[in-house]
């Protein structure tokens, strides 16, 4: 198994989008993968949330979704008012290892590398570091990226976890000049590859253009997940 943790530099940036294309292109090549969420927030009961958008883009039955809170809010705070516990790191981790048959595990955050999922202060970044996980950022094109991308790049470095590269989940049309600089800078803040860029609206495609998109977006900076971990220098795409 090789599993994949898939954070973000905020909270809408295009995890769940990146997620899907990583999972399209391996699934594409045969590969049995799982996507795991430790948390879902601002969905109530019913409600289709992040995963069901990665079965509808990738075709991935294999969806496993911790803990459901309906207040749009950070994980722990989310659980603290509901007056429900949270997901500790040691619950994720047992999680993903239980799918130890399959040939990739995406583990999708919520928010960014230190949002918390309950009053302990479980992170998607100790998640990491329990599974010796590579991560992938994803960011947002535009003004503000790159001190994101450069703070998550500390966080990862400072716990010795691998940063795989940074992926822009949404790519403009038309992109603006501050887009079309992010292209050189980020890998230069992230110390870190730029692996890739997806079209804005890539949600709303179907299954065989978005695979289409990912193809096009990622490849061949996200190749193989057999060889995720040893991807320390992925091809930059431009």
């Amino acid at each position: 198994m090789s599993a994949l943790v898939v954070t973000g530099t905020g909270t809408g940036v295009g995890k769940t989008v990146a997620v899907a294309a990583v999972a399209a292109l391996a699934r594409a090549r045969g590969e049995r993968v799982a996507v795991v969420k430790p948390a879902q927030t601002g969905v109530g009961p019913g409600e289709s949330a992040d995963l069901e958008e990665v079965r509808r883009l990738a075709g991935v039955e294999e969806l496993h979704e911790l803990a459901r809170f309906a207040e749009p809010l950070a994980p722990a705070t989310a659980s603290r008012r509901a007056g429900r516990p949270g997901v500790a790191t040691a619950a994720v981790v047992a999680a993903v290892r239980r799918l130890h048959e399959r040939d990739l595990v995406l583990i999708e955050g919520a928010g960014g590398l230190l949002v918390r999922f309950d009053a302990a202060g479980a992170t998607i970044a100790d998640v990491a570091a329990e599974l010796e996980a590579p991560v992938v950022v994803v960011a947002r094109a535009g003004l503000g990226t790159l001190n994101e991308v450069a703070l998550a790049g500390e966080v990862l470095r400072s716990r010795g976890l691998a940063c795989l590269g940074v992926v822009i989940g949404a790519w403009p049309p038309r992109p603006e000049l501050a887009a079309c600089c992010n292209l050189e800078d980020l890998p230069v803040y992230a110390g870190a590859p730029l692996l890739g860029r997806l079209p804005d609206g890539a949600h709303s495609m179907d299954r065989t253009a978005f695979l289409a998109a990912a193809r096009a977006g990622l490849v061949p900076a996200l190749g193989g997940s057999a060889s995720l971990g040893e991807r320390s220098q992925p091809e930059v795409l431009t």
